[in-house]
């Protein structure tokens, strides 16, 4: 017998036999191995119907990879912004009839650079767009003043400031200058025009200056220059209101002769 079969012999034979020994089973049993596998079935059933659930919805909603995302209601859309107190600081509403906006600030950007192309607050609004465009039949409506450095009309189209049923008026403290580089300026107006100077005078800087419909006095019947059965050459006189007349020229001035043309203004 070798050394390693001794020590085994010793070894088992030290071992207490124990009689009648008992064997108890290992696992789950009886109800409660029904009960977890009814719990793996209700498990199952419930992510199955989940994700059912969650492909209907991504369908429904039109959730896609490339199309837009889509949020439709049948009366509006409403967007809250809130602090961190839960308070409302901003709103978006889409409706049937229009689209409104409560905030503190709202601002349209331009997609490339970010620039501001509307922005509109409590004090101002501001248009920042290089070209503000209005295609209404009526053109712009201000109910109050209207402060601009430049204003200019489309190629090929007239510029109108009109004013129906109150005042036109442009003022600016170093002066207004109206152009037409190509073209005429035409003042017109029903009742009366008025040029005012207070303190420099009133410049006509033309090769030609015409005042038509200028009434025309007559000299009386006695008077050498009223055989005149041709006439041709006119002065130009002026009542003491102001108002301007023509009378027939002769040797010397005839303003006074033909004067009573003052007399009906």
């Amino acid at each position: 017998m070798t050394r390693e079969q001794y020590i085994l012999a010793t070894q088992h034979n030290n071992l207490p036999r124990t009689e009648n020994a008992q064997l108890y089973p290992v696992g789950i049993y009886g109800w409660r191995k029904r009960c977890l596998y009814f719990f793996v079935l209700l498990l199952l059933v419930t992510m199955i119907v989940n994700l059912a659930m969650t492909i209907w919805i991504l369908k429904v909603m039109n959730f896609t990879v490339d199309s837009p995302l889509i949020l439709q209601s049948d009366r509006n859309v409403t967007v809250n912004a809130r602090n961190h107190m839960g308070q409302l600081t901003g709103q978006l509403t889409v409706g049937a009839d229009a689209v409104e906006a409560q905030c503190k600030r709202f601002e349209v950007r331009a997609s490339e650079d970010g620039r501001v192309l509307f922005s509109a607050d409590e004090d101002e609004i501001t248009i920042g767009a290089e070209k503000l465009k209005v295609t209404g039949t009526e053109g712009a409506v201000f109910g109050h003043s209207v402060e601009t450095p430049h204003i200019r009309a489309e190629p090929s189209q007239d510029l109108r400031l009109e004013s129906p049923t109150r005042s036109l008026i442009m003022e600016a403290p170093r002066g207004v200058q109206v152009s037409a580089a190509a073209g005429d300026f035409k003042a017109t107006c029903r009742k009366e025009l008025h040029l005012q100077s207070t303190e420099g005078e009133i410049f006509l800087n033309a090769k030609t200056i015409r005042l038509g419909n200028l009434p025309t006095g007559s000299f009386p019947s006695s008077s050498p220059s009223s055989s005149s059965s041709r006439q041709t050459v006119y002065e130009l006189c002026v009542c003491p209101n102001g108002k301007l007349y023509l009378s027939p020229a002769g040797v010397g001035s005839t303003c006074q002769s033909s004067s009573n043309i003052c007399l009906w203004s």
